[in-house]
């Protein structure tokens, strides 16, 4: 299929997506989608296992697994021997986190943006440890509008402290999503000595990326959310330096390696001999699960570069769609966007609604049942789903742009938010 005929951006490539003609998917972010040819792969893989299914995840399943690594290795520019194929980004940050030894005094320190299941994953070893004392969460507040210098200041503060061993941050923040300085974050812990842990859940295709130019200790990213793969699946990157860090993965699989020790009797793996690295091996197989999402990596990069025009053409239409969109959005509500230049170089914008709260209407915490209610609204009466967040005293909308999507399609979601946001305003009255 040759890119000479490409269809043009927007509305025309909504033939290749699934979605009912009545349904305006402008949060792409949350869960992503998939063009139907990556379903009909996914498809395809499900019924060759249903079929024969000794046959297909014995013999077949690891050469294709291979396949898509190789392929999510290349986007990323990373040795495929440091890449594996994993559920979710979460997956990737705990398998992290759970797999590092601590001592007493160890830091580890997040953003206050930081997706909220990370947090408490950091809370949980928290609390786990709180008997020896030996781990501490140390969470750094960023309330926007702030300013990059700035974070990486109050990052820079925290990492300098004693005892840190380990520091998470995004690439895109989920809510608010904003751009972090994350190439810088990644410098300022090698400086530090403090070992680096993206959660990129919206990185790849997302954004560009080079594993081998930006180096961290560890990266995750869902493929699900941007690439155009089904759910659920995302690429955790590790150089090899740290493979002996990543002992297990969650749950154990047959590639856990035990340590020898004396007395301890020999655990018998049923899997075939391999010559891959014990890091890869892993994770090839974590139990029965559907890999079919997992195959279909190839296929999703094949639309991105058949369908699409390659990955810098896509990345540049939704990156500026989501500028235009959300500037658009803001000047149908009077507000403004959050976020400066820098931040806003992503596909997703946030824009504040015209919404005021009293302060005793937020110490009753109005403004969370607020969210919902309009959550809630949009999606049973506009055949949408848009969402909220307050956020630093304002109520702000996440808008995604998309392949599929053009800047009518941001005007129809601002003309939605201005009839809920008026609604609102005059049942106060």
């Amino acid at each position: 299929m040759s890119t000479s005929t490409n269809p043009p951006f927007g509305t025309p490539l909504l033939q290749y997506f699934p979605f009912p003609s009545n349904y305006l998917n402008i949060n792409h972010g949350s869960f992503g989608a998939y063009p139907t040819t990556v379903r009909d792969a996914l498809r395809e893989y499900q019924r060759q296992t249903d079929a024969e299914p000794d046959n297909f995840i014995r013999y077949k399943l690891p050469e294709l697994i291979d396949s898509s690594r190789s392929a999510a290795a290349e986007l990323i520019n990373a040795d495929v021997d440091n890449v594996v194929l994993i559920p979710n980004a979460s997956t990737g940050v705990n398998t992290v986190l759970r797999n590092l030894s601590y001592k007493p005094g160890d830091k580890i320190v997040y953003l206050g943006t930081t997706y909220g299941a990370c947090e408490k994953a950091v809370i949980h070893l928290v609390d786990t440890y709180a008997p020896e004392g030996a781990v501490e969460g140390i969470k750094v507040e960023v309330e926007y509008p702030v300013s990059s210098d700035e974070i990486l200041r109050r990052f820079e503060e925290a990492i300098s402290q004693k005892g840190v061993r380990i520091a998470l941050f995004d690439t895109i923040s989920s809510l608010p999503a904003l751009r972090l300085p994350f190439e810088k974050m990644v410098a300022l812990c090698k400086k530090y000595n403090v070992l680096s842990l993206i959660d990129g859940a919206h990185s790849v295709g997302a954004i560009e990326l080079d594993m081998r130019s930006l180096d961290p200790d560890f990266f995750v990213s869902n493929l699900h959310k941007w690439l155009y793969t089904p759910r659920s699946c995302a690429v955790f990157h590790v150089p090899a330096r740290n493979h002996h860090l990543i002992k297990t993965s969650f749950p154990t699989s047959h590639g856990y390696q035990p340590e020898e020790r004396p007395g301890r009797p020999k655990v018998h793996n049923p899997l075939p001999a391999s010559s891959k690295s014990a890091f890869v091996q892993l994770f090839d197989f974590v139990g029965t699960i559907d890999y079919a999402p997992f195959l279909c990596v190839p296929e999703a990069i094949k639309f991105r570069k058949e369908i699409c025009g390659g990955e810098q053409k896509l990345l540049q239409y939704i990156t500026n769609l989501a500028k235009q969109g959300g500037d658009h959005v803001a000047s149908i509500l009077g507000t403004e966007v959050l976020g400066d230049e820098d931040q806003r170089k992503s596909p997703m914008v946030m824009v504040r609604l015209p919404l005021t709260f009293t302060s005793e209407e937020i110490h009753q915490g109005k403004q969370h049942l607020l969210r919902e209610k309009i959550e809630r609204e949009i999606s049973e009466k506009y055949g949408t789903w848009i969402p909220l967040i307050y956020h630093g005293g304002h109520m702000f909308v996440r808008l995604s742009g998309q392949v599929y999507l053009t800047l009518e399609d941001f005007e129809k979601a601002g003309q939605i938010l201005s009839k809920v946001c008026k609604a609102q305003q005059m049942s106060k009255l």
